[in-house]
């Protein structure tokens, strides 16, 4: 099991201690300092008290006033001091958080990318990981100093006068009977807000992601209402939860209020029948101004974890997704430059357990070098064979292999790191042409970029484009052209300088003049290469060494172009529907 399922597996605040163990001792140092604030603010009552006594016996009071002047200033200072230390450290703990919940979505199998909204993973990392902040300052902190300051005041209203202790503990446990119903439904609440949250992040995904789709088709108030929904669900549970928030504060704050008239009563009593003398009773009612202090820091760190647990139940079950194991280090494309064998025997796959299966025994051999293409009507399994040789996917049952060892057995990093792979959209990332270009291959130098550049027809771009390689494309490359996005995606995997090259439709949104070259391109990688392809239109692989005719999730035939098309019906039938028949 991994460290972040690890985490996953762990109770809520045993996996917040893990975020907060690497910043201990600044916790430490702050929860110190704010305990020298609390100390300070404990010895004003009894200053006061001398104070009071020291009028009543027409004593100097100069001592008094600056020794009470000098506490304020260090409770002022040293509470800023501490302050600044805690606020300091929850912001590191947030960071770690976003850092190990960031690494590890990366690292998500495909299957559980699939079962997931991305909009609500990505709530997971915002909004989830910034309540972590208020979880390490109010909670941790909260219970630690607020506690010890709360036994620390207690211990010296004993001290004062144990008879008025006794009447605060019995209101104070009254207050903590009503705040033990109110915990639990903060908790319910909280987890509520916190989904809803990541609901609304879903659903403006979703949207933004087919923005263009969803103006053509005139859906905007449609899904202006769906936002809208999902924005007041969140609302609504938000303020479920800041209505049981402020009840917990309040039953504090209201508990201290008739604690403070209970101990006027029964003190303005005892100073009547002479058991205790006025400074006294002063001092203690301080002491039940200073007590509200820790209660209300101990009830809203209390409060506060149940927001925080539920955020932290988020980010563990985030963190129990099925993930990629972690790869030593960042594996470079492979110095290694024969060209690869695949081989696929017997294999089964279906996508999830509820669905059908799309490769019912697929089998078939790619020997080293050349180009072998996989042609057949849409479902036939296509796409799914380069899914399973990346191994975005595991099959249910059959082997694959690459160079004669099965797949499984590769170290996953090692195995990409020979594949160049150009998808069927040929997506791109937002940012730099230049940096679309070096994704797959950072150490690429120029004269590399030049080559591929004008291999992929690329360079008349480069030359029109106002900044060059260093132009932003836009978000998933919108400010480019269908074509110039599958030529980038093209150039991107060549710069890799793989060993198995998979082209998925790589010509799909191809000009006539521009699919042409990108074949003649295509055959001469081909020469010191592996290459695959998937192609509806026929005349991009009429040429290949070899061609896998699928249907319905099995393989039919295999063969050249004139074979098939003497040999299988259907693939006499693509050809002849695309005028192809006696081509080649």
């Amino acid at each position: 099991m991994s460290s972040a399922q690890t985490e996953a597996a762990a109770p809520p605040w045993r996996m917040l201690l893990g975020y907060v163990r690497p910043h201990r001792w600044a916790l430490l140092t702050g929860a110190l300092l704010s305990l020298v604030t609390g100390a300070t603010g404990l010895l004003l009552p009894l200053v006061a008290r001398g104070l009071i006594e020291d009028l009543e016996h027409d004593r100097a009071i100069t001592g008094a006033l600056l020794a009470m002047s000098a506490l304020v200033v260090a409770n002022a200072l040293v509470g800023a001091l501490g302050g600044y230390v805690l606020q300091r450290t929850a912001e590191s703990v947030v960071l770690g958080a976003r850092r190990t919940l960031s690494s590890y979505l990366l690292r998500l199998r495909i299957p559980a990318v699939d079962r997931s909204e991305p909009g609500d993973l990505m709530a997971r990392i915002t909004s989830d990981t910034t309540l972590l902040r208020q979880v390490t300052t109010e909670t941790l902190v909260g219970l630690g100093t607020g506690g010890l300051t709360l036994v620390a005041t207690v211990v010296m209203m004993g001290v004062v006068d144990p008879v008025l202790l006794g009447v605060t503990l019995a209101v104070i446990a009254g207050a903590g009977l009503v705040l033990g119903l109110i915990v639990p439904r903060i908790n319910r609440a909280s987890k509520e807000a916190q989904r809803a949250v990541g609901l609304m992040g879903a659903s403006l995904e979703r949207v933004l992601g087919a923005l263009r789709t969803v103006k053509a088709s005139g859906a905007e108030h449609r899904e202006e209402r769906t936002l809208h929904e999902a924005a007041e669900e969140s609302w609504r549970q938000s303020v479920r939860a800041a209505k049981w928030s402020a009840a917990a504060g309040n039953t504090a704050g209201l508990a201290m209020q008739i604690a403070f008239i209970t101990v006027l009563a029964v003190g303005g009593a005892r100073v009547a029948t002479g058991a205790v003398d006025v400074g006294t009773l002063v001092a203690f009612l301080l002491y039940v101004f200073y007590l509200m202090a820790p209660i209300q820091q101990v009830v809203a760190a209390i409060t506060q974890y149940q927001t925080g647990a539920a955020a932290l139940s988020r980010i563990q079950e985030a963190l129990a997704l099925p993930a990629e194991p972690r790869p030593a280090a960042a594996e470079s494309p492979a110095q290694d430059t024969h060209p690869a064998a695949v081989a696929f025997r017997d294999v089964r796959f279906r996508y999830a357990d509820d669905l059908p299966y799309v490769h019912h025994g697929v089998s078939f051999e790619v020997p080293p070098q050349g180009m072998t293409a996989f042609v057949g009507p849409s479902g036939a399994g296509k796409t799914t064979v380069f899914s399973l040789i990346e191994r975005f996917y595991e099959p249910q049952s059959g082997e694959i292999a690459v160079d004669g060892t099965e797949i499984a057995r590769w170290d996953l990093a090692r195995l990409r790191s020979a594949i160049g792979y150009v998808e069927q959209d040929a997506p791109v990332l937002s940012g730099s042409l230049r940096d679309n270009l070096l994704l797959g291959n950072p150490a690429a130098d120029d004269g590399q970029v030049a080559r591929v550049l004008k291999t992929t027809r690329l360079d008349g771009l480069v030359e029109r484009l106002p900044e060059g390689l260093d132009t932003l494309v836009g978000h998933r490359g919108t400010k480019l052209s269908g074509g110039e996005r599958q030529r980038v995606a093209i150039a991107r995997a060549l710069l890799r300088r793989p060993r198995l090259l998979l082209l998925d439709e790589a010509t799909s949104q191809l000009d006539a003049v521009n699919e042409a070259a990108l074949r003649d391109t295509v055959a001469d990688v081909a020469r010191s290469t592996t290459v695959l392809v998937v192609a509806h239109r026929l005349s991009t692989v009429t040429m290949a060494d070899r061609i896998v005719v699928m249907d319905a999730g099995r393989v039919r035939a295999v063969g050249t172009h004139q074979e098939l098309v003497a040999a299988d019906p259907l693939y006499a039938e693509l050809a002849a529907t695309q005028f192809l028949a006696s081509a080649g």
